[in-house]
């Protein structure tokens, strides 16, 4: 059971969340609780960091940033043992969850389960686990990157091969799209690991894309549920195998990403091996391109259009500029449009069903909605449109794929 920081946010609500553990403790489970550091604590932290250091050793950001996490677990280990639940907490190193260096964004590597299961033999019923940290092959704390915690409890499930996951949250499942952009988004009862990937890495922001591609590895049953409802067990919606799903539709939701920017790269050579000398230097500075797109080639020059994260166009420009003064690449300008949004519709069902891209292009075209880009994938369809026909984008697609009615 993971609970995430709006879960474990006061006193209070870690008394409630205590409660649903113990629940399953009274039903004859041993449980593992991964939790979250309290709402706000981690950017607090992160802040005093920033502020003593702005070149700050990520080795000591792990170290201050991972104690949000130790808090929570104590005092969930505390409020338990005063409900009679044997109950104690265990941070990232006691476990140990043995992880990669790299500070910030560390990969677990492996979870040994003898020090948890030789105490749940000596009588414990539950583990609370402090999530998004572990240890490196140094002896250092890392931590995992934001919404770490998702992947903490997936891995921990798969490592203690686990009946299934419950993700506690603030939302009380997946939606066919966000809630607060169309008001007939629908709750899904179940989705497929690959469509709940594509979701997560489009923009929906319910799991963190790790933790799902864990959960997809192990075949680990993921269930998202709110910790602010009542206590069902049909609540929330199932994460699992295309197999487990008895149908589906051919679109299962609509994803949106506001904060994209469009970069072209106006006139380069169009040569054999263009496009390793612009993406590589792009990678080497930590840029992270979606889309793609190459324009037809005149007199031998040619534009090449992609995609980034808003916050990464500096970056971008700064590594087209210094492989243009190498003279690796010659562009006559670089230019960024930060006001475009990806709107993107996943489905497995795509796989078998024709038609769906015209579809999509249709209704965006009787909207007055230009497409800048469009990249796709077996099981989903993304474009680039101006940034103000977002909501207006989602709501159009969400009505005629009628991701309204069920089945």
């Amino acid at each position: 059971m993971k609970f995430g920081g709006t879960s474990v946010a006061t006193l209070d609500r870690i008394r409630r969340a205590a409660k649903r553990v113990g629940v399953e403790v009274a039903k004859g489970y041993d449980v593992i609780v991964i939790v979250s550091a309290m709402s706000g604590e981690t950017n607090k932290l992160v802040g005093y960091v920033e502020e003593t250091s702005p070149l700050f050793d990520a080795r000591e950001y792990d170290a201050v940033v991972s104690s949000g996490e130790n808090v929570t677990a104590g005092l969930m280990a505390l409020t338990l043992q005063e409900m009679d639940v044997p109950a104690r907490s265990w941070q990232g190193w006691q476990v140990p969850v043995r992880t990669t260096s790299a500070h910030a964004s560390a990969r677990i590597e492996e979870i040994p389960t003898d020090n948890i299961m030789a105490k749940f033999g000596e009588g414990m019923r539950v583990a609370v686990v402090a999530g998004f940290q572990g240890i490196s092959p140094e002896g250092r704390i890392t931590t995992l990157g934001r919404g770490g915690s998702d992947t903490t409890a997936v891995a921990f499930a798969a490592a203690f091969d686990a009946e299934r996951c419950d993700i506690y949250t603030d939302v009380d499942g997946v939606y066919t799209t966000d809630p607060r952009i169309c008001e007939k988004a629908r709750k899904l009862d179940r989705i497929a690991f690959e469509e709940m990937l594509e979701l997560a890495s489009l923009g929906a922001k319910v799991l963190q894309t790790r933790s799902v591609e864990l959960a997809m590895r192990y075949k680990v049953k993921l269930r998202v549920l709110s910790s602010f409802e009542e206590m069902d067990d049909a609540a929330g919606t199932l994460v699992c195998d295309e197999e487990d799903i008895m149908e589906s539709k051919v679109v299962a939701g609509v994803a949106h990403s506001r904060d994209e920017a469009k970069m072209t790269l106006v006139s380069v050579a169009d040569r054999p091996g263009i496009a390793a000398a612009i993406f590589t230097p792009l990678a080497d500075a930590g840029v992270n391109v979606d889309m793609i797109v190459q324009n037809i080639s005149e007199d031998g020059r040619t534009d090449m259009t992609f995609s980034c994260p808003t916050n990464q166009v500096a970056r971008a420009q700064k590594a087209m500029n210094d492989a243009k003064e190498s003279g690796s690449i010659n562009f006559h300008e670089i230019l960024a449009d930060t006001a475009v949004c990806k709107i993107s519709v996943v489905g497995i069902g795509m796989r078998s069903h024709t038609g769906v891209a015209a579809k999509m292009f249709k209704v965006l075209a009787q909207e007055g909605i230009n497409i800048q880009v469009i990249t796709t994938s077996e099981i989903k369809i993304s474009v680039l449109v101006e940034r103000k026909y977002m909501e207006l984008a989602v709501q159009a697609l969400h009505d005629a794929f009628d991701l309204d009615k069920a089945g």
